[in-house]
């Protein structure tokens, strides 16, 4: 089963990153959400502090491309077998770092990669 960190999590049903969190539950994948605003997605709480934990296998993004900025080194240091750049994400600089440092980035949407099985 692949535990997934999404950056970018927020508490509002209509933003992106909740419908990503709550359809890796209802997917039986073990889903880590992260973000600033304080809440919780299907009863997990929302982190506000970046996780200890190193066994991610993917990292979905939901911040746009000068917000990731601050996470490169944390997302690098994890070391996650890929990093998801949902639409609106795409970044050149970031997908290069993961590149050099072994880490697949893809540019897809997590939502339409569960539900069409390519998760």
């Amino acid at each position: 089963m692949k535990k997934t960190l999404v950056i970018g999590a927020s508490p509002k049903p209509e933003r992106y990153g909740y419908m990503a969190t709550e359809l890796l539950k209802e997917y039986n994948h073990q889903v880590v959400p992260f973000g600033v605003g304080k809440g919780s997605i299907a009863g997990i709480e929302i982190e506000n502090v970046l996780p200890l934990d190193k066994d991610f296998d993917t990292v979905t993004l939901y911040l746009s491309p000068p917000n990731q900025k601050p996470y490169y080194e944390y997302i690098l240091d994890l070391h996650p077998k890929r990093v998801v750049f949902n639409p609106g994400t795409e970044n050149p600089e970031l997908e290069n770092l993961l590149h050099e440092n072994g880490i697949e980035p893809i540019e897809a949407c997590t939502l339409v990669m569960l539900r069409t099985g390519q998760y």
